[in-house]
């Protein structure tokens, strides 16, 4: 296979179609049910609010608009992923056109990305990180946009996509944070745009409703995070492993990545030009995030888990491109092709492999089976739909998930007034403990 320039559009449709069909197609055929985030997104969609125990809202709003539209068939979940992924690769794309003098460096740049497994092998599983990318890229564009023509429409666009992302996941803010860094530095060279003040409006604007939640229900999602990174447990040696662990991670996530680079570039030394604004804008939104988790983990000792990193490279290819463009060797572009084909095969034969020969994981759990004994044993003893579901997000939302009423997830606490209910202990009524450690614990209720 060889790149041709006048042929890029048509490769980047290719790529994006084929990378859409094979990671919505390897998921639906190897798994036997969806996996935790996902279910954990449509037990929070069943009951939709401005914020959920461990997130802000907005991969529950979109899993739900799917389930409105295709109900419970795990390809549309997939699908729905693989949107997220494509469309955040066709924006940074478009962005990079500003950068590059030809289309053929941009499309580089995208197949690069391929090199990195947060865009292929973790993409099935739809949650915060997958939900946050085309905000991230869209934030990143229309941030550059206002920058340079200086159009309140677009700083108008920026502030609404960076509060969508907030509603993704909080994780949002390092983007933004380097965002601003960046544009401090600016009005240190230049006065300040003013502008960019409009950027607000529409960022305050879609944030207030969940800020409100957020102080109303005692600021639960930060809580959560802060636990999730071990915040409060840390001793002295945290200060120094878990920041030594999260650079080792990353170097071994862009192993990959790299090996593409070096097979079209053998000379890795060039001069920064640091008086070139561009320059300096993909080095803020690609090294100062990663910088700022680390400076996180190295003052407060935490863990920042592997998948957290996931919209944080979204723009290396560009960045890495732009840096070495005047050195790329396009006599070698057929080993980059051949590596880039054989990585793109590669993560979905290794995804479909470890799915089959595997079969003690999230994805094997029966939900359909169990939603189908449930169902029976409720229609033997009430005549009403089941109506709510309580129990964690996994075993009462795979229950929500499947049960045709589409019962409405009440929380690990939750219940109702009901005459009609059913619990775990009823349906599997003669080996309990056993179905309580398989299954886990639930209960439904009626009308």
């Amino acid at each position: 296979m060889q790149l041709k320039k006048n042929n890029i559009n048509k490769y980047l449709t290719y790529f994006l179609i084929t990378h859409l069909v094979i990671w919505t197609l390897i998921p639906t055929i190897a798994n036997n049910n969806l996996p935790l985030d996902t279910i954990e997104a449509l037990a929070w969609g069943s009951n939709l609010g401005w914020g959920f125990n461990k997130h802000p809202p907005l991969s529950a709003f979109f899993v739900e608009i799917f389930y409105k539209i295709f109900g419970s068939q795990d390809w549309a979940y997939y699908f729905l992923s693989q949107l997220f992924v494509v469309s955040s690769f066709f924006i940074i794309f478009k962005f990079s056109k500003d950068f590059f003098k030809n289309d053929f460096h941009s499309l580089i740049s995208i197949l690069l990305l391929e090199g990195i497994y947060f865009y292929n092998f973790t993409t099935p599983e739809f949650n915060v990180n997958i939900c946050q990318l085309p905000f991230w890229a869209l934030s990143v564009l229309y941030f550059w946009k206002g920058f340079k023509d200086n159009k309140i429409f677009d700083w108008l666009l920026f502030g609404l996509f960076s509060g969508l992302g907030i509603l993704s996941k909080y994780l949002f803010i390092y983007l933004l944070v380097a965002i601003d860094i960046f544009l401090i530095y600016q009005i240190y060279k230049k006065k300040f745009n003013y502008k960019s003040l409009f950027s607000l409006i529409t960022f305050f604007l879609i944030l207030t409703p969940h800020l409100v939640w957020l102080i109303n229900n005692d600021y639960m999602t930060i809580t959560y995070g802060l636990h999730r990174t071990g915040a409060g447990d840390q001793n002295l040696l945290d200060y120094f492993s878990n920041p030594f662990i999260f650079l080792i991670k990353q170097i071994g996530i862009l192993i990959p990545f790299l090996i593409m680079i070096l097979l079209i570039n053998t000379k890795i030394k060039t001069k920064f030009n640091f008086k070139d604004k561009k320059l300096v804008f993909l080095i803020a939104i690609n090294i100062l995030p990663i910088l700022l988790m680390f400076l996180t983990s190295a003052f407060m000792g935490v863990k920042i888990r592997t998948m957290w990193m996931t919209p944080f490279y979204l723009f290396f290819g560009v960045l890495v491109i732009y840096v070495f463009k005047s050195k790329i060797k396009l006599n070698k572009i057929k080993n980059f092709t051949a590596a880039f084909l054989f990585l793109f095969l590669l993560s979905p034969f290794i995804y479909l492999y470890v799915s089959i020969s595997q079969t003690d994981k999230r994805t094997d759990y029966p939900g359909k089976e169990i939603a189908k004994q449930v169902e029976e044993k409720w229609k033997n003893r009430y005549s009403s739909k089941i109506k709510y579901v309580s129990g964690d997000e996994w075993t009462a939302g795979n229950l929500s998930y499947h049960l045709q009423s589409r019962p409405l997830w009440l929380g690990v606490k939750g219940k109702v007034n009901s005459k009609d209910t059913l619990s775990i202990v009823d349906v599997y009524e003669d080996n309990i403990s056993e179905a309580v450690s398989k299954v886990g614990y639930f209960k439904v209720y009626g009308d």
